[in-house]
């Protein structure tokens, strides 16, 4: 095989190996008997730590409660929070179902949707689209 192609292969490249070969005075890289020693940094970085949430509580019951169907625009998702609605007025007529538009994207925070569901509704369905 030809050395050219088996470097490429290797992700090297010839002048890569050949500075690697080079004298401890020339690069500054100390040599050792097998080689010269590469040192490389990870492009991605370190990532931050995750922070973990807690689920929020669990109902033990959707009877007489309030459930927001909440829409982030997406095309289509009215429609199927439409179909929820429809299915809870006739399996579970007592449960309430409020539908609203989320403003902004699906990542945007909407602090007053936010303080309107924590003051009057007891759970959420969001139709998020992608």
């Amino acid at each position: 095989m030809n050395r050219r192609k088996m470097l490429s292969l290797l992700g090297l490249s010839p002048a890569m190996l050949a500075g690697a070969r080079q004298k401890p005075g020339k690069t500054g890289i100390p040599s050792s008997p097998g080689g010269g020693k590469i040192v490389a940094l990870n492009p991605k970085g370190n990532p931050p730590p995750i922070q973990l949430v807690p689920m929020a509580k669990r109902l033990d019951t959707l009877d007489g409660k309030t459930i927001y169907l909440v829409s982030d625009g997406f095309p289509g998702a009215d429609h199927f929070l439409d179909q929820i609605a429809i299915w809870f007025r006739k399996n579970m007529p007592s449960v309430k179902t409020v539908y609203r538009l989320k403003a902004g994207g699906f990542a945007d925070d909407d602090p007053k949707l936010n303080a309107e569901i924590k003051a009057n509704g007891n759970a959420v369905i969001m139709a998020i689209g992608h």
